[in-house]
């Protein structure tokens, strides 16, 4: 059992791993398809994910996590169950398209890179909301 503050502490490592891995493929797939538009693309995805999913779950979360009566929790509360079940399919649904090819890779390029750095935007909020947590 952790404090409730270590709940924002583990959310943050766990999105900035998530992200940093995430944006590592992105990065690495945009070898000979880097351009200013893929570049906007990425930009664009980027935004899509950060303003319209990834800002509210931390705000969701952080807000549960603040409204815990109890002092300790398991440390696996830093997210609630129907997030663990949305995250395991974005993992296999991830490593699937890869795994079979699904998509050329430069689109890869393009939606990873977006999509890690709005993930890995989402744990440093997480750690920001933690280091602030007594200052509130």
């Amino acid at each position: 059992m952790v404090k409730n503050k270590t709940l924002l502490l583990i959310a943050g490592i766990v999105w900035i791993f998530a992200g940093f891995n995430i944006l590592i493929i992105g990065v690495l797939s945009y070898k000979g398809y880097i351009n200013l538009l893929n570049l906007f693309y990425s930009f664009i995805i980027f935004i899509i994910f950060w303003f319209m999913i990834f800002k509210n779950l931390v705000i969701k979360h952080t807000g549960r996590i603040k409204r815990y009566k109890e002092l300790k929790k398991y440390f696996r509360n830093f997210f609630d169950f129907p997030s663990f079940i949305i995250m395991a399919f974005m993992i296999t649904v991830g490593i699937s398209i890869r795994i079979f090819n699904v998509l050329p890779i430069f689109i890869i390029a393009i939606f990873y890179s977006g999509l890690g750095l709005a993930l890995f935007l989402a744990g440093i909020n997480f750690l920001i909301n933690y280091f602030s947590y007594n200052l509130e």
